[in-house]
């Protein structure tokens, strides 16, 4: 790999926000492709694969797995292989790889490129979900002048269409849907263990993660790690969103205080807490609001960077009742092929409705309890856990109003209209 700034402009920075839509400009930004010529393959692959273990980069989808061991899991499985450039976006409080998709298509592209060109995969392909036209016609305008003006990419480049659904968004339910049609998540212990398609190796990452790559094969691991903390590195993109003035997506160093990032949006009020990680992630108490937005820190309080979501709650809604929403939302968006989804989730928002509502019988909170600790860790995949976790995160940090709500007397915000996003009311892309 050629040394860093190279071909770069003087005037380069790391970000992933603000680069340009279209080729030219995107090229007069950051520079061509940064791939090799001739015979230089073999050396090229090693100062990559080298360059992405020295950034620390982990996936910025939800798992947070290591993108080079990624990576280097597809290279053992051998050549012609897939990259999927995961641009589902199921999380409806996100909008981050929407943005960046169409506004900065050239830097998605790029990333996946250059790890086909490392893995030896011979297609890329975009999975935009259908309904999402605004996105898939940025992407398909962005490969219309690559192709026109012959941009010298590693492989084929395509968009394809899989069903808006939550659940599709899953990498094995997105790989099996390429492979199959059908939108079924599969059961993965280890990791180590490619994904596959056509039985060759599928290497799957979101669009944010792409675009990183595309930067740091740039401008070099150096300046990833130039932001953020030492043991989580780098810069992370965050929709905002709930009861704010100016909500919307936002950049922010690794290690920001959960507050300041809230704060980026202009909070109404005073919050009464945060979802920190999306639909599937956890509750997060005013005492907490400190905690930076780290693996770590996270962990500490019960939850994780997840989908790269903060939604703030304002002070006039009922935290019980957006929990149960939240949770039926997900009982109705699994595969249905296992029975902690099945069955275990609509019985979790059931019982999550009636706490909401104040109707709550002598043994629903042992008898919730019992199903959270049933379900959890029990499905094909994490779809179930992410239920649980929020569940139990809503039961700890909404404790005095939960109190209330057992005792017949529901706060006075319960059945006020959800301050969360969910798909009939999201925003057209």
């Amino acid at each position: 790999m050629s040394s860093p700034g190279d071909t770069l402009p003087a005037t380069a920075r790391y970000r992933l926000l603000g680069h340009p839509s279209d080729l030219a400009a995107h090229l007069a930004a950051l520079g061509p492709l940064p791939l090799p010529h001739g015979g230089q393959m073999h050396s090229w692959r090693q100062s990559f694969v080298a360059a992405l273990e020295a950034s620390g980069l982990t996936g910025r989808g939800g798992a947070g797995f290591p993108s080079a061991i990624k990576l280097n899991v597809a290279r053992a499985s051998g050549p012609r292989g897939t990259v999927l450039v995961n641009a589902m976006e199921s999380e409806p409080a996100s909008d981050k790889d929407k943005i960046l998709l169409i506004r900065s298509p050239h830097l998605v592209l790029d990333g996946a490129q250059l790890v086909a060109a490392a893995s030896g995969a011979r297609r890329v392909i975009v999975c935009v979900p259908e309904g999402r036209d605004q996105i898939a016609a940025a992407v398909t305008a962005a490969i219309g002048e690559r192709t026109r003006a012959r941009y010298p990419v590693a492989t084929s480049e395509e968009v394809m269409r899989p069903p808006d659904r939550f659940i599709a968004g899953e990498e094995s339910a997105l790989v099996s849907w390429v492979e199959t049609g059908r939108s079924l998540p599969s059961f993965r212990p280890d990791k180590g263990i490619p994904l596959q398609v056509g039985r060759r190796a599928a290497v799957v990452h979101n669009a944010e993660t792409l675009a990183h790559v595309s930067m740091i094969a740039r401008i070099g691991p150096d300046a990833f790690r130039a932001h953020g903390l030492q043991e989580d590195p780098g810069t992370s993109l965050i929709t905002v969103g709930g009861s704010v003035e100016q909500p919307g997506v936002v950049e922010v160093d690794r290690g920001t205080p959960l507050i300041e990032i809230a704060n980026r949006a202009s909070p109404v009020g005073r919050p009464q807490a945060l979802l920190v990680g999306g639909y599937g992630g956890a509750w997060v108490h005013p005492d907490h609001f400190g905690t930076p937005y780290a693996s770590l820190s996270l962990r500490s309080i019960g939850a994780t960077a997840g989908v790269g979501v903060v939604v703030v709650l304002g002070s006039d809604a009922c935290g019980l009742s957006e929990t149960a929403r939240v949770v039926h939302y997900l009982a109705g968006q699994s595969a249905g092929q296992c029975g902690p989804c099945v069955y275990g989730l609509p019985a979790i928002a059931d019982d999550m409705t009636r706490v909401a509502r104040g109707q709550v019988d002598s043994e629903l909170m042992a008898r919730l309890e019992r199903r959270l600790r049933e379900v959890n860790g029990r499905g094909a995949c994490r779809h179930p856990d992410g239920a649980v976790n929020i569940a139990r995160s809503a039961v700890q940090v909404f404790g005095a109003d939960l109190r209330a709500h057992a005792h017949g007397a529901p706060c006075a915000h319960w059945n006020r209209p959800t301050q969360l996003r969910f798909p009939t009311a999201r925003r057209t892309a």
